[in-house]
């Protein structure tokens, strides 16, 4: 048994995954991990027939601007390319057949798994969201309501469920437009707190794609742009260098201005 545990112990030091020893993920190959366009990423995504229940459909807990600007923007969705996400309780269900590499395979079980931003089941309690992505363009919106259980300041929502947003926009453009994979930095500058029940409106833009890295911007703020809730930036990994680079979140809630206040408001239907 003795020699059996030494022998296990020599399998793990080869990926570094032992425990108090950093972990190294293994280089993606872009060509077998990910499909060849964008194109052919977003019809894997964007799954026609499917018996899962798809999250980011309308129901009664909706406000009105929430409900009206979904279906003005499934209407550009026949006009102006513009792709309506389906959001599924887990991301396994949404990268079927997509081959990670060892150090971030997870075997497949019977257990309930769920995306964070999917995990309160009641309508309305939760995160209310839906994403929808132009591929030419490699924007996306989001249309997020907070509710009840994501409260922070009384009859406000928490700022880190609007951090978890922006990530979780980010995390689906990238992998849309990019083939991004991991977030590995997220810079947040709060601006104004989010009324529980109301509609933020965020709007994500690829900067760039450079050095296996996929840079974005996003605004979250009212329909009316008239009240603009935080700014962000962040970068996506298409490839994890040989060690592991841990996400990080910088939170702004003041100081001198920077190259983030300097982006405009934009039309979320534009």
């Amino acid at each position: 048994m003795l020699r059996r545990g030494f022998q296990v112990a020599g399998r793990l030091s080869q990926h570094r995954v032992l425990p108090g020893v950093p972990q190294v993920l293994p280089r993606l190959i872009l060509t077998s991990t990910f499909g060849s366009s964008t194109d052919s990423l977003v019809s894997r995504f964007c799954l026609e027939k499917t018996g899962l229940k798809d999250y980011a459909l309308p129901n009664a807990s909706w406000c009105p601007d929430m409900l009206s600007l979904y279906h003005e923007l499934q209407e550009k969705t026949k006009t102006d390319g513009w792709v309506k996400l389906p959001s599924f309780k887990s991301n396994r269900d949404h990268i079927q057949g997509l081959k990670l590499p060892l150090g971030l395979a997870v075997p497949s079980d019977e257990r309930d798994w769920r995306i964070f931003t999917r995990c309160i089941q009641v309508e309305g309690q939760g995160y209310e969201y839906v994403i929808f992505f132009h591929p030419s363009k490699k924007k996306s919106i989001c249309l997020f309501q907070p509710g009840p259980y994501l409260e922070g300041a009384p009859g406000f929502a928490h700022g880190g469920s609007l951090a978890a947003m922006m990530d979780e926009t980010f995390s689906k453009t990238a992998y849309l437009a990019g083939q991004g994979l991991l977030t590995v930095s997220l810079s947040i500058r709060f601006k104004h707190l989010i009324p529980v029940g109301s509609l933020a409106v965020l709007n994500v833009d690829v900067e760039k794609i450079e050095d296996q890295k996929v840079y974005m911007s996003c605004i979250a703020q009212s329909r009316d742009q008239q009240t603009v809730y935080a700014k962000c930036s962040g970068k996506e990994v298409l490839s994890p260098s040989p060690r592991l680079c841990p996400a990080t979140i910088t939170h702004r809630t003041n100081g001198r201005k920077n190259a983030e206040d300097a982006v405009p408001s934009r039309d979320p239907a534009s």
